[in-house]
């Protein structure tokens, strides 16, 4: 199985949109995507901060 695209990825998101989604929607669904794609690439990478501390530091605000 290849990879898709970005271009390709867009394109899918967009086709399963009903067809009366205006542009603002379209553009926030693009952006939801790629801030998706980017933190799948940083929790492969190993770039995450485990849960406990993200509670420890809600905690301390």
């Amino acid at each position: 199985m290849q990879a898709q695209t970005a271009k390709q990825e867009a394109l899918d998101a967009i086709q399963r949109l009903p067809d009366s989604t205006d542009m603002e929607e379209i553009m926030y669904r693009l952006y939801v995507l790629e801030n998706i794609r980017r933190g799948q690439q940083d929790a492969n990478a190993g770039k995450t901060t485990p849960a406990e501390q993200v509670l420890r530091d809600i905690q301390s605000w």
